[in-house]
């Protein structure tokens, strides 16, 4: 009569040996990269951060804790610099603004006005990445 509900645990996909490599080879210019980036627009803001990582992700391009620690998925560097710049500028604005609020978003407008375009263009990419990524695991 009654039917239990099943939680399903979702497994996560072990990388390959080549994007395993990819990541070894990328993560230190990455992380030089965004660190750079970081004090060039916190002349700006002037916000502290904790600690950045640099994480090979699937489905973000960066975050930001509540203990002010800041992530980037590796693969900004291969981004065009408008948009590395923009996921850079909306992470740190998330170091005062913890949310996607109207305060949040005229932060971020400071720096990057266009952030719209950059939003759009960002999900373009990202379709692009993720249908090369279905195609290789298909062939």
């Amino acid at each position: 009569m009654f039917r239990r509900k099943v939680r399903r645990v979702r497994r996560r996909r072990k990388p390959s040996a080549a994007e395993r490599a990819s990541y070894l080879q990328h993560k230190e210019l990455a992380r030089e990269l965004v660190l750079a980036r970081l004090v060039h627009y916190n002349q700006h803001y002037n916000v502290a951060w904790n600690r950045v990582a640099i994480r090979t992700t699937r489905t973000r391009w960066g975050s930001c804790s509540s203990q002010k620690n800041l992530n980037f998925n590796y693969k900004i560097m291969f981004l065009p610099t408008h948009l590395q710049d923009y996921i850079i500028v909306h992470e740190l604005c998330h170091l005062q603004e913890l949310n996607h609020g109207a305060q949040f978003w005229e932060l971020v407008a400071e720096q990057s006005p266009d952030y719209k375009q950059h939003i759009a263009e960002l999900k373009s990419v990202e379709r692009e990445i993720f249908l090369r990524q279905v195609r290789t695991k298909q062939q």
